[in-house]
């Protein structure tokens, strides 16, 4: 969207840009496509889908890209109300905490952010572009990449709707639509579908190691006032993860009228154990003495959960190819230690449209594909901070892969990071993929997770409740599996099951099959949160997330 408003605030309509690619040599004879108009079935007032419905993130955000994008942001509105007044770092140990300092420069100073609620934040993006003449899809999910004949990519089509779960067509089927382009900017977050496609396809990540990926899950809190710090921002390592799983956790102190918290928990997902379950260690987690006090009398107000990239400049795919380029959070701009990516992924929408406006209004540009390449991207990218912060902190994450665990990446940070800002004159590296590194069940130690009390820690089906999730029952599952008998035979037999832990929703379980003489997969595919872990972390790479109806999924409202 970010891409999208910059052409426009450079005066360059649909209809401009369709005219000065019509003086160009390498355009398609056949003229620009026509779109059709799009139209709302449920009133805007209503659709939850207008409200940043499946956006959730942290989120303390950085506003360098917004000042570039809409330098008048607090004239016009923008819902960033809550200046970071206070920085708070700690170890936590099983009961107690070891407060450190947070240096001016190190990746964790929050000096001049602010706390948002992303979802908030984007639905003001979004009515910006509308008033800029950009047209905005809700619910129309982008299902297929589809390609000329010479290979380059011609647009997406939308998923077709009405279709009944055996496949077969309902008295409410309706084709989806092709949207063509000369460029398409592929934007759809982290381990996105058509990503993992064009990933493949066009052999993207060919020079680049394997993304490496976390799980962040997030509560929204209101609580007693007497514990409410509005512009705080805390954030924790230690208990109760081991040093051998990456991961720390966030609590925010918003200030937009009631005392509200994001309280949230990232669990690094190349964990080893296949007992871990992320959610359960969240729910631990907020039972700390010294979180428990800032909840206590307080009350849940909503829950969700997303993966995110960790894998840092190291697993950046290549960025552009013939007809389109990856923007936003799908390639992987993700800051880990400084826990940042909103304002990398508008940035690269920016550098994603200087680029595309250059390829469209050159003039003698020849292309070999019918679709030209936005050569110009990846350029952009690496002269940009995206690339010099990247390049800075590239080794902290994979510094936590040695014996020391976590404690080797806080060690990395506070002498070589601290010494050389990145220019060491080497790089570490990730190795396996995060479902690579699960280790067989009897090679690790049952985790005995405490009850939840109802009150700071709950149970997964009323946590998902919270998330509005809906999908419509009759449907193929979007949740599909590569060979049926693999759960059964693999991942419960050697893994005891991962699934059942790692999806943060109680999508995956193992029941008694009908005859009692052994186990099966149930998905229940209606509670999907649509967070990508299962995709990401299935030992056998035997799931396969695929675009459900359009309109399906959470509904978060300010997450």
């Amino acid at each position: 969207m970010a891409a999208v408003a910059k052409l426009f605030r450079f005066g360059i309509t649909a209809q401009k840009i369709s005219t000065l690619w019509e003086s160009q040599r390498f355009m398609s004879k056949k003229g620009s496509a026509k779109i059709t108009t799009h139209y709302s079935v449920i009133p805007r007032e209503t659709d939850l889908r207008w409200k940043g419905g499946h956006i959730l993130s942290g989120n303390c955000f950085q506003p360098t890209a917004l000042n570039e994008l809409i330098p008048d942001w607090k004239e016009k509105g923008a819902p960033l109300s809550t200046p970071v007044k206070e920085d708070k770092f700690n170890i936590l140990t099983e009961k107690g905490r070891i407060p450190l300092p947070i240096i001016p420069g190190l990746p964790m100073s929050n000096h001049g952010n602010f706390v948002i609620r992303l979802g908030n934040l984007v639905k003001w993006l979004g009515e910006q572009a509308e008033n800029l003449g950009v047209e905005i899809y809700p619910g129309s999910s982008a299902a297929e990449v589809l390609y000329h004949d010479d290979g380059s990519v011609k647009g997406v089509a939308t998923a077709d709707v009405g279709i009944a779960k055996d496949g077969s067509p309902k008295n409410s089927f309706e084709r989806g639509m092709e949207l063509h382009a000369k460029v398409t900017m592929f934007a759809e977050g982290c381990h996105g579908h058509l990503g993992k496609t064009l990933y493949k396809r066009l052999n993207l990540r060919q020079h680049c190691e394997p993304q490496t990926y976390a799980i962040g899950l997030k509560e929204l809190w209101e609580i007693d006032a007497a514990n409410h710090h509005p512009g705080r921002v805390e954030h924790s390592l230690g208990w109760p993860l081991d040093r051998y799983t990456y991961g720390g956790a966030f609590l925010y102190h918003l200030d937009e009228g009631a005392p509200l918290v994001s309280i949230g928990f990232v669990v690094g997902l190349d964990y080893k154990n296949p007992y871990i379950s992320p959610f359960r260690e969240f729910q631990r987690y907020k039972t700390h003495p010294y979180i428990k006090k800032t909840l206590n009398g307080g009350t849940r107000l909503a829950y969700g959960a997303r993966a995110l990239n960790e894998g840092g400049i190291q697993s950046i795919p290549k960025l552009s190819f013939p007809g389109g380029c990856l923007i936003g959070c799908l390639p992987g701009f993700m800051n880990v230690p400084k826990l940042k990516g909103t304002h990398y992924a508008m940035k690269s929408g920016i550098c994603a449209a200087e680029s595309v406006f250059e390829t469209l209004a050159a003039k003698n540009s020849i292309s070999e594909t019918l679709n030209p390449t936005p050569a110009s991207y990846e350029k952009y990218i690496r002269e940009s901070y995206i690339w010099k912060d990247l390049t800075a902190v590239r080794n902290i994450r994979p510094s936590a892969n040695g014996v020391l665990g976590i404690w080797g990446s806080i060690l990395y940070t506070g002498t070589v990071y601290f010494l050389l800002r990145g220019k060491e004159p080497w790089t570490l590296h990730h190795g396996s993929s995060d479902a690579a590194k699960l280790k067989p069940s009897t090679e690790c130690k049952v985790i005995d997770y405490p009850k939840p009390d109802g009150k700071i820690s709950f149970d997964l089906l009323s946590s998902v409740a919270l998330t509005g999730t809906n999908h419509e029952d009759d449907q193929p599952s979007h949740l599909t599996l590569k060979d049926d008998s693999v759960p059964v035979n693999n991942n419960l037999a050697i893994f005891a099951g991962p699934e059942q832990r790692f999806c943060p929703a109680g999508v995956y379980e193992f029941v008694p099959t009908e005859d009692d003489k052994g186990s099966r997969l149930q998905i229940n595919a209606q509670n999907c949160i649509h967070c990508k872990t299962c995709d990401i972390k299935d030992p056998s790479q035997n799931i396969n997330w695929v675009c459900p109806e359009s309109g399906g999924g959470p509904a978060y409202n300010g997450m």
